[in-house]
């Protein structure tokens, strides 16, 4: 399957995270027609462009038997489907779910299994979160979303401080293993302070729970049933922008894809490349663009899971390379980088032909009209490529 190349537009359908920039530009182009008497020719329509990377499927997977042609939000919806059908304490909830969602991941869900198992919440992610706290430690598998990823803070506290300390603070009498928590995440190219966020780094500083963003649709079914397998409290965030970007050949039945197993997508000896989500397609680009450019042979690694991170895996590699390039779009102070970092410069210093790079987010609210200024894009990582090989 060819790569795609991803051009993202102001759409009139979703006006709530488009804002009005599109429309304030297409008055102004009128006036100015208005006002000039020699210009005759019509206005070209205007497309907005966000393009800062391009997607490469992966290849399908045999060893799960029969595959189907899924986008992203297809496969978590086949997750949630396979989930509902084998398991009858399973329950979805949230937001709008039992519409299908925003992002339609849970279309067909409530008509197939009926009100009592996917169903609608109030707006209020505490309660959502704290409902879904009291399932899971009842014994359901509970599923519940939080429409994004910039809204889940109202829900910290019940995160952090109640399923994330629950088993421990009864001496394994009790616990919410089996929750998890789905999210849309990271920037879609128009969705500016409040619909952009990767809020990863705040959760991952909390033991108890375990936080996980995959890169395409055979990520997003493998390990979403694996955090809803999991005896532990998860977080699941899935990046938006490849929802309907992201397509590729899914197992139709239930597999699952290891916790806290970063997989090595290409391998090289120069410098090891570190991502997740998203990224992954932007720095595999930068390994694309080092090899034909610069001659630099690059190792891409999708870090998959952020807690507990695959150690091994990251200082393994940078052994071999002596370098180490960091990317993801949160801001960079704080970031999840800065703990990969500083593991790697503790285990592998020795090793290290440069100082180890980390291509961020900057440390400002996440803007609208100057988002690809801010995102960490491939001539950004790119550049930094240079200097750790030059230094």
């Amino acid at each position: 399957m060819a790569a795609t190349r991803l051009f993202l537009r102001a759409s009139p359908v979703k006006s709530s995270l488009t804002g009005l920039t599109g429309g304030v530009r297409s008055s102004l182009g009128l006036t100015l027609l208005k006002r000039s008497p020699d210009c005759t020719a019509k206005p070209k329509a205007q497309r907005r462009h966000a393009a800062h990377f391009s997607y490469h499927p992966d290849p399908a997977p045999a060893q799960h038997g029969p595959t189907q042609k899924m986008n992203l939000f297809q496969s978590v919806t086949s997750a949630l489907d396979n989930t509902l059908a084998g398991d009858p304490t399973a329950v979805i909830f949230g937001e709008d779910v039992a519409f299908g969602g925003v992002f339609r991941c849970t279309v067909g869900l409530r008509d197939k299994y009926g009100k009592d198992r996917v169903f609608n919440t109030p707006l209020c992610e505490q309660g959502i979160v704290g409902f879904g706290i009291g399932a899971a430690a009842a014994g359901a598998t509970a599923i519940a979303e939080i429409q994004f990823a910039d809204y889940i803070y109202p829900a910290f506290d019940q995160i952090v401080n109640e399923a994330a300390k629950y088993r421990y603070r009864s001496g394994n009498m009790y616990d919410c293993g089996k929750l998890t928590i789905r999210s849309p995440w990271g920037c879609v190219g128009h969705g500016s302070i409040y619909h952009s966020q990767s809020p990863e780094a705040f959760f991952a500083h909390c033991p108890g729970i375990k936080i996980v963003v995959p890169r395409g649709p055979v990520q997003a079914k493998g390990l979403l049933l694996s955090c809803i397998a999991d005896q532990n409290p998860c977080i699941f965030f899935e990046p938006k922008i490849l929802y309907r970007a992201a397509v590729e050949q899914v197992p139709t039945e239930a597999y699952q894809i290891p916790l806290s197993q970063a997989e090595v997508l290409q391998e090289g000896s120069d410098l090891t490349l570190v991502a997740w989500g998203t990224q992954v397609h932007v720095l595999r680009e930068v390994a694309a663009m080092a090899l034909e450019k610069l001659g630099v042979s690059c190792e891409l690694i999708d870090l998959q899971t952020i807690l507990p991170w695959d150690t091994e895996t990251v200082c393994k590699s940078v052994v071999k390379t002596g370098r180490l390039l960091i990317s993801h779009e949160a801001p960079v102070t704080g970031g999840f980088a800065a703990e990969i970092s500083s593991t790697v410069q503790e285990e592998c210093f020795l090793n290290l032909e440069a100082p180890i790079s980390r291509v961020c987010g900057y440390d400002t609210p996440f803007p609208h009209i100057f988002e690809p200024f801010y995102i960490p894009d491939k001539w950004k990582c790119f550049e930094a490529v240079k200097r750790m090989i030059n230094y």
